[in-house]
């Protein structure tokens, strides 16, 4: 379940990419507290067999990678 902070945090980084402010520290901010959100419910909920299949995700240092390339 999505926290109410965790909620209010990603409606401001909504509102910042409407507005065109969104900053790089911004982008880093949200996919490490999205990402240890994920590991958090992932580990709450039972996996299937089908989802441990699925490719690897990428590491963080493999995003902030990508978006010093944008």
């Amino acid at each position: 379940m999505i926290t109410p902070e965790l909620q209010n945090r990603i409606a401001q980084w909504r509102a910042k990419q409407v507005a065109g402010t969104l900053t790089l520290e911004d982008q880093k901010e949200a996919i490490i507290v999205l990402r240890e959100w994920r590991k958090t419910a992932a580990t709450a909920a039972t996996e299937s067999k089908a989802r441990s299949k699925k490719a690897p995700s990428k590491s963080v240092d493999d995003l902030f990678d990508e978006l010093g390339t944008v």
